[in-house]
């Protein structure tokens, strides 16, 4: 997909549509799909451990986790191309668990988009319509307006091999859309875009799915296309759901650190919990001295073994120390990262033996008085409000 011109009509962002659409938080609300304690083993292997999850209407859902994880078989299981060996499926009510893939209302786009290469872009599209049965006036007149809707009216006549990856692209979702699905399933849809295209084609589905009103489930690996398209997203590990959470929730209070680890980057400091006090919680850290955190509801006692999480983006660098800073530790530079927006800086602290902590600088200005060099002794510093306590 392409960004939209100037000219092209305003719509509602997703943000303003979707602002107050929190349903997962009404105890009232049914889900329009539900997983119960479903299981899927291959062999020996068990891609989905009795795993439970609810999806709403109207909700881009997002799956994500590494390979192997389990997601995509949660999908198939979902399109029907895969059973479940326990458990059970339900789509709007109703069990669909051994329902066959063609009887569910549930369309998939794949990866590698599947497109015949001996029809036209008019004629792929229009295919399942073909397939029910439906009035050829009825198939023309759904085909037109998918094709203006993804803007590739013009493009009817086209082969997919006279596309480019972003017009095919384009033409899958709409031959998966034409149909009018209750729910779309996206199996790492950009996967084969380069990244400006991929980063385009994220807004546009998101816009795209909010002005069809539909539920879209996606399945990637992509931390960053999950937080930026999902109202949900859910991180699996070995066929089971370590966290389901809005991505802000996901990234600022992991519930786990495997989940703090696979979201972002993340320094982890290992430590003793050296005393509580209400909401502050002091940890003594070998490499970094005492570090204070403000932690709501800690439950932590001291002489236990903690782990404290900190984003690369938390921490403040400077030349000079920071005199009225609680947490703050002295450095050498080791490794400079530039990014373009952000500069990464790696900075050893505590000795040779010491640890490695990312810093990630915004690059706000094209000059930097004072340059960055390796081997320069820094600062390090950042607020208590900055730091998480993670469990394993």
């Amino acid at each position: 997909m392409t960004t939209p011109s100037a000219a092209a009509p305003r719509r509602a962002s997703p943000g303003s549509v979707r602002r107050d659409f929190q349903p997962w938080n009404d105890p009232a609300a049914r889900p329009l799909v539900e997983f119960r304690n479903v299981t899927k083993r291959f062999g020996k292997v068990t891609a989905v451990d009795g795993l439970s999850l609810a999806i709403h209407a109207r909700e881009f859902f997002a799956l994500l986790g590494p390979s192997g994880c389990g997601k995509t078989t949660l999908m198939r299981m979902l399109a029907g191309f895969e059973q479940p060996d326990e458990g059970e499926i339900l789509l709007d009510g109703v069990d669909i668990t051994t329902v066959p893939p063609h009887r569910r209302p549930v369309n998939m786009m794949f990866q590698s988009y599947a497109l015949f290469p001996h029809l036209s872009v008019g004629d792929n599209i229009a295919y399942g319509l073909k397939r029910e049965g439906l009035p050829k006036a009825l198939v023309r007149e759904r085909v037109d307006a998918m094709l203006k809707r993804v803007r590739l009216n013009g493009f009817e006549g086209r082969r997919p091999d006279q596309l480019s990856g972003g017009q095919r692209q384009r033409v899958a979702l709409a031959r998966a859309l034409v149909k009018q699905p209750k729910l779309l399933l996206l199996d790492e849809p950009l996967g084969a875009l380069d990244r400006k295209l991929r980063e385009a084609t994220q807004y546009e589905l998101m816009d795209l799915q909010a002005d069809l009103g539909l539920t879209f489930m996606v399945v990637t690996h992509d931390q960053d296309e999950a937080m930026t398209m999902a109202d949900r997203m859910a991180v699996m590990d070995h066929g089971r759901l370590l966290q389901i959470a809005p991505p802000d929730v996901i990234y600022e209070a992991p519930t786990s650190r495997t989940v703090a680890e696979f979201v972002g980057d993340i320094n982890l400091i290992e430590g003793t919990v050296a005393a509580v006090a209400g909401d502050l919680v002091r940890v003594a850290s070998p490499r970094l001295g005492d570090v204070e955190l403000d932690e709501d509801e800690p439950g932590l006692r001291p002489g236990e073994a903690v782990c404290v999480g900190l984003r690369p983006e938390k921490i403040t660098l400077s030349h000079d120390e920071p005199a009225q800073a609680v947490n703050k530790a002295a450095g050498e530079v080791w490794d400079i990262g530039y990014l373009g927006d952000i500069t990464m800086v790696q900075v050893m602290v505590g000795g040779d033996d010491g640890q490695l902590l990312k810093v990630s600088l915004s690059n706000r200005t094209r000059r930097n008085e004072r340059p960055l060099a390796w081997e320069d002794t820094v600062w390090l510093s950042w607020d208590v409000e900055a730091g998480m306590v993670l469990v394993p």
